[in-house]
């Protein structure tokens, strides 16, 4: 249904061309949006990328978790340790089970 209204609106839109409600000439206050846009946008884009490059190479630690840098004990599991959401019904199951069935 929304689809249908969105094309419904676009044909529309085309066809007549949209209103201004103001008064004002549509033609003088117009920025083209292929150079002036394209390049605020890329620019954006760069200097996110250059920010999550800076975090990445500069300092790695900062966006870990303190768990990942206790020591490993390969005869122990911490407690605090579950899997991941879309596991959680496969680790209730295990759970249920005792551990001496095998």
């Amino acid at each position: 249904i929304i689809t249908a209204l969105v094309i419904v609106h676009l044909l529309f839109l085309h066809e007549t061309g949209s209103n201004n409600p103001s008064g004002i000439p549509s033609d003088m206050d117009k920025i083209p949006f292929h150079p002036y846009y394209t390049i605020k946008d890329i620019l954006g884009l760069l200097l996110l990328i250059l920010l999550l490059l800076t975090l990445v190479l500069f300092s790695p630690d900062l966006l870990g978790d303190p768990d990942n840098y206790t020591p490993a004990n390969p005869l122990s599991t911490p407690p605090h340790i579950k899997p991941e959401w879309y596991f959680l019904f496969a680790y209730a199951i295990l759970r249920s089970i005792p551990n001496k069935l095998g």
